[in-house]
């Protein structure tokens, strides 16, 4: 079972998520952590993730890049937290997919969809403004909005989180 939970920036998507996946019952309990440590400012926000989940029975295994490479217990409940860290990654890292994001990424929803019990794909809800971005964040973009488009697709759940309540889309 997928479902894909999407907000804006603080809008409590992260603490749904995780709340969701505790309800799922006793199991594996994996988070699925894509933010590359790059600044002061990440590893804040790092720490302040780490602490949310700390005594929730998650077990960390970081993944910037190539998620169809990560090392999934069968039957485990996944948090992926978060698709919008994961394609930037794929797409700016040395060591990452570049113009394969999109493929690479969807591969590795395709092998959490057959290993895990259950899986969480938290993003981001970056579409509604209306400014003007230089050729890579625009193409950043149209990765995350085509990864988005198909993870909901084969999702059996939705949910957008607006000011901490979630609303079912799907």
């Amino acid at each position: 079972m997928i479902t894909v939970v999407t907000g804006g920036s603080g809008s409590g998507k992260s603490a749904y998520a995780e709340d969701l996946i505790l309800s799922y019952g006793p199991a594996k309990r994996i988070y699925i952590a894509t933010m590359f440590p790059y600044d002061a400012e990440s590893d804040r926000r790092i720490e302040r993730h780490r602490a949310m989940r700390r005594d929730k029975g998650f077990t960390t295994v970081e993944c910037y890049t190539a998620l169809s490479e990560a090392q999934i217990p069968p039957g485990s409940h996944v948090l992926l937290e978060c698709m919008s860290n994961l394609v930037a990654n794929e797409m700016f890292q040395e060591n990452g997919a570049g113009g394969r994001t999109v493929e690479a990424v969807m591969d590795g929803i395709r092998m959490l969809q057959k290993t895990a019990a259950h899986v969480c794909i938290v993003t981001n809800e970056i579409f509604s403004g209306s400014q003007s971005y230089d050729e890579g964040t625009r193409q950043y973009q149209q990765n995350l909005g085509a990864i988005n488009c198909q993870i909901v697709q084969m999702a059996d759940a939705a949910v957008e989180v607006v000011y901490g309540i979630p609303l079912r889309i799907k």
